[in-house]
């Protein structure tokens, strides 16, 4: 087994975007849905700032951002732009903090990894930072740093907590695979080497002290190898996207210690399945693998398959209560 089979997480956490504006309602939804592992929730309706792009480039060290027509772009001195990503972090955090008072256990934080960062982020001459391989070293030193800040102050606002990092990396398999387009979108970017891909991601998943990092992209190909040599403890994806060619190196992964955030309930409002109905799939794959069904609950946690800011509340709010009972399930009935 390897060394990430130390790390044991609960049956069910959510991705982290949440439908709304209110810091508090989304913390008292956050811990009240769950009691073991409860996350710091992202509330990008609140505009810009508060999307992923610009909530974890607000969080950059001696790198700021400015939203422009085209997105955000890298510039010279922190703006208003930068306050105001700031701003609304802080204002989450002191909402958590007032829910999670006495709270021991698992917690989960989330920031966009190095290379969706890279791929969404502008230089000055509007082409994405992953234009430029030291523009990309720059920032993932920047986002390191950043994120090691950040989360001490989780854990001063939270003492009990272990905290969980959870890398968001939407992008990376079309990084892998050089289909990011140019600002012009006529072209596309050169795919970056596999093993830069890889060097950059262990040294910020290096940089969060030896606890847990979760890797979540809801794209299809997610590379499972790749992310686990990079020191992902977890790996979070979209089990509808999964195909059979998927089958062996996820199988290598769980053997080799890496737990599976199995995203397994829409994340956009529809008719729910029964809570097992919806871990079918998880079960299918588990025969497929031939992997002992004892270790699905030691191996798998239940999340929706996306993020829920596209969601109505009430809707966000039953998918919660869903994927508890999913997990609950799988953990009653592994067969």
């Amino acid at each position: 087994m390897s060394e990430n089979s130390q790390f044991r997480f609960p049956g069910a956490t959510a991705v982290g975007s949440l439908p709304g504006g209110d810091s508090r309602e989304a913390a008292k939804t956050s811990t009240g849905s769950f009691e073991d592992f409860p996350f710091l929730p992202e509330l990008p309706a609140r505009g810009p700032g508060a999307d992923m792009i610009g909530r974890t480039a607000g969080m950059l060290v001696e790198l700021y951002a400015r939203v422009e027509p085209s997105g955000w772009r890298i510039g010279d001195r922190p703006g208003r732009d930068t306050r105001r990503a700031r701003s609304w972090l802080v204002e989450d955090l002191d909402a958590l903090e007032e829910f999670t008072q006495g709270y021991a256990g698992d917690l989960k934080v989330q920031a966009v990894g190095p290379w969706t960062l890279a791929a969404a982020l502008e230089l000055r001459n509007g082409e994405a930072a992953l234009s430029d391989p030291g523009a990309c070293r720059d920032l993932a030193a920047s986002l390191a740093e950043g994120l090691r800040l950040h989360l001490d102050e989780v854990r001063r606002r939270v003492p009990g907590a272990r905290i969980v990092l959870q890398l968001d990396e939407p992008s990376l398999t079309a990084v892998l695979r050089g289909r990011v387009r140019t600002a012009s979108g006529y072209r596309t970017h050169r795919a970056v080497d596999r093993q830069i891909v890889e060097a950059t991601l262990r040294d910020v998943v290096g940089a969060h002290g030896g606890d847990p990092v979760v890797v979540h992209s809801c794209a299809p190909d997610v590379p499972f190898a790749l992310l686990r040599r990079a020191g992902a403890a977890a790996v979070s994806f979209d089990l509808a996207l999964l195909t059979e060619r998927d089958d062996e190196t996820i199988g290598e992964a769980v053997e080799g210690g890496t737990r599976l955030f199995a995203g397994v309930v829409p994340g956009t409002d529809g008719p729910l399945s029964d809570p097992a109905g919806s871990v079918m799939g998880v079960r299918t794959l588990w025969r497929r693998l031939g992997l002992h069904p004892g270790l699905l609950t030691e191996a798998v946690t239940v999340t929706p398959a996306c993020g829920l800011a596209g969601a109505s509340p009430a809707y966000a709010r039953q998918v919660l209560a869903h994927c508890v009972q999913a997990a609950r399930s799988l953990a009653d009935n592994p067969e």
